[in-house]
């Protein structure tokens, strides 16, 4: 019987990476390798997978952006395409490899947010592909966004306001109960607001997979929270030669070096890290997809872990 509950928020790296075409193909080739690490997970663990979706937002985004007769889909309605999309693919790549016997189940999954949160006056969670600074000009002055600069590329960005809950909590307690893989949250969930009316309705942004992550962890009470990126784990110095790989640490010592991960990389994942372990006393862990099974032994990946636990 499993009793350890993991749960994995694949970056947006396990489907596109940076420079990548967004083939259909190419997609699934990289989640064919995203399923290939995590089958020995499902061997040991309940396993829980959320999963990025930036780059496909964006596209999305551009391709409705193009029929010029009708309106652009709002995010919310992009953020839940690509929750389907993105999670069939997982779904049906976990399968394949999967003992038949093992159910998979992706749910859609509405976070909701706060329609006041500040986030919505400044734009800067990244998504979509990569530009030049002309083209990015060019983009924006067709289409009204807003760009900034992400390394050396410049890229869309839009409100990511903070998550404060996932609406579907019960049917994914449900699946996790009868044995399930699930994979939900996808994105950090279609992001909604609270109707003056009652209910919820969708609203314009992107809430950030990593926080929204760590809420799902701390609400299932699960073992390990993992972060899998394509980095070995979270640097001090990280842009220069004397870069160091921070091993097991704390959320103390993490927020006292909070400088050294910016907002727009390494930096939610940190934040979401720290949540996490603050608020449950379990472990939290950030690493590479390829060492997924090393960093669920505890033997790879930057481990956060509290205080009175660290060795």
């Amino acid at each position: 019987m499993k009793e350890r509950t993991v749960l994995v928020a694949l970056g947006g790296n396990a489907l596109l990476k940076r420079g990548e075409s967004p083939d259909p193909a190419v997609q699934r080739e990289n989640v064919r390798r995203a399923a290939e690490a995590l089958a020995p997970l499902a061997k040991e663990y309940k396993l829980v997978l959320t999963h990025g979706n930036g780059p496909q937002v964006g596209l999305l985004a551009l391709q409705a952006a193009a029929y010029t007769k009708s309106k652009p889909y709002p995010l919310d309605i992009l953020g839940a395409e690509t929750e389907g999309m993105i999670g069939y693919l997982i779904e049906q790549e976990l399968r394949n490899i999967l003992p038949p016997d093992v159910p998979v189940a992706t749910m859609l999954t509405m976070t909701a947010v706060d329609p006041s949160d500040t986030a919505f006056e400044n734009p800067e969670k990244f998504v979509g592909p990569v530009y030049t600074k002309e083209q990015a000009g060019e983009v924006g002055n067709a289409t009204g966004w807003t760009f900034r600069q992400d390394g050396f590329d410049w890229r869309r960005v839009v409100p990511s306001p903070e998550p404060v809950k996932i609406l579907e909590m019960k049917p994914i307690r449900w699946l996790i109960e009868k044995g399930a893989i699930v994979i939900c949250t996808g994105g950090g969930g279609i992001p909604v607001v609270p109707s003056p009316g009652g209910g919820y309705s969708g609203i314009e942004a992107v809430i950030d997979k990593d926080l929204a992550s760590a809420i799902l962890a701390e609400e299932l009470r699960a073992d390990l929270f993992i972060m899998a990126t394509d980095v070995e784990g979270v640097y001090l110095n990280w842009k220069e030669e004397d870069r160091e790989l921070i091993g097991e640490t704390t959320p103390r010592f993490l927020g006292e070096n909070r400088h050294h991960f910016p907002p727009g990389s390494m930096g939610p994942k940190v934040d979401a890290a720290c949540r996490f372990v603050e608020a449950t006393g379990n472990p939290a862990a950030i690493g590479s997809l390829e060492e997924i099974a090393e960093i669920a032994a505890g033997s790879a990946g930057t481990i956060v872990r509290r205080e009175s636990e660290t060795r």
